[in-house]
């Protein structure tokens, strides 16, 4: 169990880090609709403004996701599980993260097969693709672009998608593990906030 806990510190830590960065990214967005407001009051309104501030949005959210589950922010049905003991906690808890772990893994499959379309596969293996690309067996195509005037291409987002994804199951399978240490009787700390 001691190797397991530490991976599960590992990744604690490494997304505690990157949570206590990402959150700042707030004042990214708030900075993009201030232009935009300023922009369009007083200059010619900006083509990128709601674009970006959808994106920064995006990796706001898919960034704080991981963080959210470890300081334990994310948003629980405390009918019953408010009052329980730590130990039936992690009893249930162990039972519905593997619900969470399949999420995941549907979701970042989809979010491969997404990016792997943005970068300009047609095909039905999008593991395959990327995998052919750390090899070289493959080569990236017509870049996808927004539809909009200012026309960005989306693949930055879509990588911010798979990154967050990742780091999210990463997440629960370190919830997973400290659950289990719960259930069997080991004393693990609360995450800090």
């Amino acid at each position: 169990m001691t190797p397991l806990l530490g991976f599960a510190r590992f990744v604690d830590r490494i997304n505690g880090l990157i949570g206590l960065v990402v959150m700042y990214g707030v004042f990214v967005l708030m900075g993009i609709l201030l232009w935009s407001s300023i922009s369009k009051t007083f200059f010619l309104p900006s083509l990128w403004t709601l674009e970006m501030a959808q994106f920064s949005m995006v990796a706001y959210y898919m960034l704080g996701g991981p963080y959210s589950i470890l300081v334990g922010s994310n948003v629980r049905m405390d009918l019953f599980y408010g009052n329980w003991s730590l130990r039936r906690k992690a009893t249930v808890d162990v039972i519905t993260v593997f619900l969470l772990i399949f999420y995941l893994g549907v979701m970042l499959y989809g979010a491969l097969g997404s990016t792997a379309y943005s970068l300009g596969y047609w095909g039905t293996a999008p593991i395959e693709f990327f995998t052919g690309l750390v090899t070289g067996a493959e080569e990236i195509g017509r870049l996808e672009r927004s539809s909009t005037a200012w026309r960005p291409y989306i693949w930055p987002v879509k990588a911010i998608m798979i990154t967050g994804l990742t780091l999210m199951l990463l997440q629960a399978l370190s919830e997973l593990i400290k659950d289990i240490a719960r259930v069997i009787g080991r004393d693990i700390p609360e995450a800090k906030t």
